[in-house]
């Protein structure tokens, strides 16, 4: 036998004793650890602890993305005609684009309590008229927001005449008697797909509200059933928080918003990256479903540039608003959205796409939004 031969068996040999030598050697350096003093102990578990929920946490995901993978993906846009005039944009042409050249097929519309009780007792329904006519016509789906809570500042949409930081017992009835209008004008549209009673009800950080009585969520919801029991409903819960949603009221399905980048008027004062990874929102999302039954959808999207210390969007510069959302961060936020495996995806800022286009003379937006919803899924 050579002794090339020799020396190659000898290499061969050794492999194993150096490959569990390898293996034991985590194992062996954890129980040297663990040998060490009390707060190694208290470290050591920790550690384990975490990464034994980050482990569960993650398999749900999965689990929640596969069991949702045979179910079609749509997607949809909020749409409120008061943003579209404040942008300076004509709201109806605004939504005719949506239908006619982005192709929209599922809208979530406002039901401003403001804006269809203009005086006491006294409603105006033109504008939900005419958006309803449009969404019928285009053979679209709506989402319809009913409630004192809705999206967009001050969030609280009251009368004037309507003072809701008064006890419930002076403004309550007449909220519910807007809301028993609407719904009982707009059931029988043919493209109302669900009702979302009040929006972000429990978020205290935002907005002019001061009335989250959980009661008054639980009459309500109970009320546009009641008025209403063929169409199902939607409860909208805020960014990110862990847990799932306990007690009454008991809806049809949960929104969620995803927001991604944003400014930080807090401690920052700069644009901070959300770090949450998709498969978060889909653990969210398959956690709600295991322990409620209930399914979830992303209700509200970030596909709108965030602004510098609230600054009015009309004033501030394109270079600026890039910052925050451009052509790129739109195309990537709605690929997060479809990687939770969530398959209802509200975008947030479609009149924002028309704006840009129209005023600032950039398409850019416009044109990615008519790409992913011409995109089969």
């Amino acid at each position: 036998m050579s002794s090339e031969l020799v020396y190659l068996m000898g290499i061969r040999a050794s492999y194993p004793k150096k490959l569990k030598k390898a293996l034991r050697w985590p194992f062996h350096a954890l129980k040297n650890y663990w040998r060490g003093g009390w707060w190694h102990k208290t470290l050591t578990v920790a550690v384990a602890l975490f990464l034994l929920c980050l482990g569960t946490m993650y398999g749900i995901a999965r689990w929640y993305i596969w069991s949702e993978g045979s179910r079609p993906a749509t997607l949809g846009v909020s749409f409120i005609p008061d943003y579209a005039s404040y942008l300076g944009v004509d709201p109806q042409k605004t939504m005719d684009a949506l239908i006619n050249d982005v192709h929209v097929r599922e809208f979530r519309l406002t039901s401003y309590w403001s804006d269809i009780e203009t005086s006491p007792g006294h409603y105006d329904f033109s504008q939900l008229d005419w958006e309803f006519k449009k969404a019928d016509a285009a053979h679209a789906k709506v989402i319809l927001v009913v409630g004192l809570r809705q999206p967009r500042w001050p969030e609280c949409h009251a009368p004037d005449f309507y003072d809701t930081s008064r006890p419930e017992n002076t403004w309550y009835p007449q909220l519910k008697a807007y809301m028993s209008a609407v719904v009982n004008r707009y059931k029988n549209e043919p493209s109302l797909q669900s009702w979302q009673v009040e929006n972000e009800y429990f978020l205290k950080g935002f907005g002019n509200c001061t009335d989250m009585n959980r009661q008054r969520l639980v009459d309500e919801t109970n009320m546009v059933r009641k008025l209403d029991p063929r169409h199902s409903i939607i409860i909208a819960r805020s960014n990110n928080a862990l847990g799932w949603p306990v007690g009454a009221p008991a809806p049809d399905t949960f929104s969620i918003t995803v927001y991604r980048r944003v400014w930080d008027s807090a401690l920052t004062h700069r644009y901070v990256e959300y770090p949450f990874p998709a498969w978060y929102y889909a653990f969210l999302a398959g956690w709600q479903k295991i322990f409620t039954g209930k399914d979830m959808i992303v209700g509200e999207l970030q596909a709108e540039a965030w602004t510098p210390h609230g600054a009015p969007i009309t004033t501030t510069s394109l270079a600026e608003q890039n910052k925050s959302l451009d052509a790129r961060r739109l195309k990537d936020n709605i690929q997060f959205g479809r990687a939770t495996g969530m398959k209802n995806i509200e975008l947030w800022g479609a009149e924002y796409w028309y704006y840009r286009k129209e005023v600032l003379h950039d398409a850019s937006l416009w044109n990615v939004a008519k790409q992913e919803f011409s995109e089969p899924r």
